[in-house]
């Protein structure tokens, strides 16, 4: 791959192992609301939804929610997020091997936008991507739409066509490739061939990442 001059970081599943987390917390909400629902078939039905887009899908189950929920339900994932959140293994040292190559960084997720700084505190990387931290809340369209990696791609200052996008969702690979980036399938939530159908690029451990991008030898 040819070395890029920034690279947009999906968060849950890509530099945060949120996702049995998040999705125990919406599993037991749904089937409080008589949607019952495990962790696993949540992961499965909402997997890299942006909360506004399983609004419609959860009122179709479970009838209206109230005007609240959404709120109500980031603030309980934020909590649990800044006391239980876990590094993707490898992730965080890909991470800062990037930025230490001189690559601008930056981080584009369909989370809410207090859950996903929680996250990026939790993991200690905050400051590593400043303030080129976009959230669903952030954009006009969430992914699968190309909104958010585009607004990353223009807080790095570069062209989408120089950016590289790691992702571990179907939306996601497509919000990336609709962007005009080039797209990294990282395969540890989503098959590789599903990925590559899109024109993502799989890959298997993100210790692997900076050697991938061109960058140096894998990261111990």
């Amino acid at each position: 791959m040819i070395r890029p001059r920034a690279v947009l970081f999906d968060c849950d599943g890509v530099l945060a192992d949120t996702e049995a987390l998040v999705n125990r917390i919406v599993a037991e909400d749904l089937t409080s609301r008589g949607w019952r629902i495990s962790g696993e078939q949540a992961r499965e039905t909402f997997l890299g939804m942006a909360l506004p887009d399983m609004l419609p899908m959860i009122e179709a189950r479970v009838g209206p929610l109230p005007a609240r929920w959404s709120h109500d339900l980031s603030r309980r994932i934020s909590v649990a997020l800044l006391a239980e959140a876990q590094p993707v293994p490898g992730a965080v040292e890909a991470l800062r091997a990037v930025v230490t190559a001189g690559l601008a960084v930056a981080v584009a997720s369909n989370s809410g936008r207090d859950e996903l700084h929680s996250k990026l505190e939790r993991l200690g990387v905050a400051a590593l991507f400043g303030t080129r931290v976009f959230s669903f809340e952030d954009v006009a369209r969430p992914k699968p739409a190309p909104d958010m990696y585009r607004a990353a791609a223009a807080a790095c200052g570069v062209p989408p066509a120089d950016c590289v996008v790691v992702e571990d969702s179907l939306l996601g690979a497509r919000a990336g490739i609709a962007a005009g980036c080039r797209v990294m399938g990282f395969t540890r939530e989503t098959d590789a061939a599903v990925l590559a159908a899109v024109g993502a690029v799989p890959f298997a451990q993100m210790r692997d990442l900076p050697g991938l991008l061109g960058l140096r030898e894998p990261v111990a």
